[in-house]
């Protein structure tokens, strides 16, 4: 009874003239956003919001369905609607996808797809700055928070430095930081693209889907670049935030 009178808040006024349903969305969002539930809580069911707020199905329904176009939340087909567990990074800080994931209180994991060594291609040997005929090692998996697919990652780095690549485990950095080569700066570049059929299959999503596209190469602190990664992020699960001052 208590979460159910908690829910009255989310009530819509039925003598506005804004629709009950945009009422009833806004005032979720804006929950949601406060944190009113944590990533991946489930939603009260729809018969419980219209029977503690009064409100038909249709509104209800309509409300929801508004929510799942801004990927606030997500639907799972005989499980009920769930809040989106979609991760904020700040571009003003080095960071790394498993350290940001524990901070905010996800369980990391990742899934390797590839650990090979290979000559460098074009890209590698300019972004590396590497001489031809240099070997890299390559490096793809998919990363999970809470077991939902968030990314496909790519990376390879100068096979001088990471002779071992099957030693890695969970974080890419933590391997590199107990060999004494920490990424202390970075260059990233961030796009959208559309789902491959490929990237679809890996991620789960339909062909097509848009999604987030960084470039990322990281340098040692004597300006050697040892690292580039493109990740193919999903745009309902994650965002990059920029703080901007006058």
């Amino acid at each position: 009874m208590q979460n159910q009178n908690k829910l009255l808040v989310l009530k819509p006024d039925s003598d506005s003239a804004t629709p009950l349903y945009l009422q009833f969305g806004h005032k979720l969002a804006a929950a949601i956003h406060a944190g009113f539930w944590k990533a991946d809580d489930p939603l009260p069911s729809e018969r419980t919001f219209c029977d503690v707020l009064g409100i038909s199905r249709v509104t209800a329904r309509k409300a929801l369905d508004l929510l799942l176009e801004q990927g606030l939340i997500i639907r799972r087909q005989g499980s009920g609607t769930y809040i989106t567990p979609k991760l904020e990074q700040p571009l003003t800080r080095l960071t790394n996808l498993s350290e940001m994931l524990k901070q905010r209180g996800f369980r990391p994991s990742s899934k390797w797809l590839k650990r090979e060594l290979a000559l460098a291609g074009s890209e590698e040997l300019l972004r590396l700055n590497l001489t031809p005929n240099s070997r890299v090692v390559h490096l793809e998996r998919l990363r999970f928070a809470n077991d939902v697919v968030m990314a496909v990652e790519y990376t390879a780095l100068p096979y001088h430095f990471v002779p071992e690549p099957e030693k890695i485990g969970e974080s890419l950095y933590e391997y590199m930081r107990d060999a004494n080569l920490t990424v202390v700066r970075a260059i990233q570049n961030i796009g959208a693209v559309n789902a491959t059929e490929a990237l679809a299959q890996l991620t789960g999503v339909p062909t097509g889907t848009a999604m987030l596209h960084l470039t990322r190469v990281g340098y040692l602190e004597d300006g050697t670049a040892i690292e580039l990664t493109h990740s193919w992020f999903r745009s309902d699960y994650y965002d990059f935030v920029v703080e901007l001052y006058r």
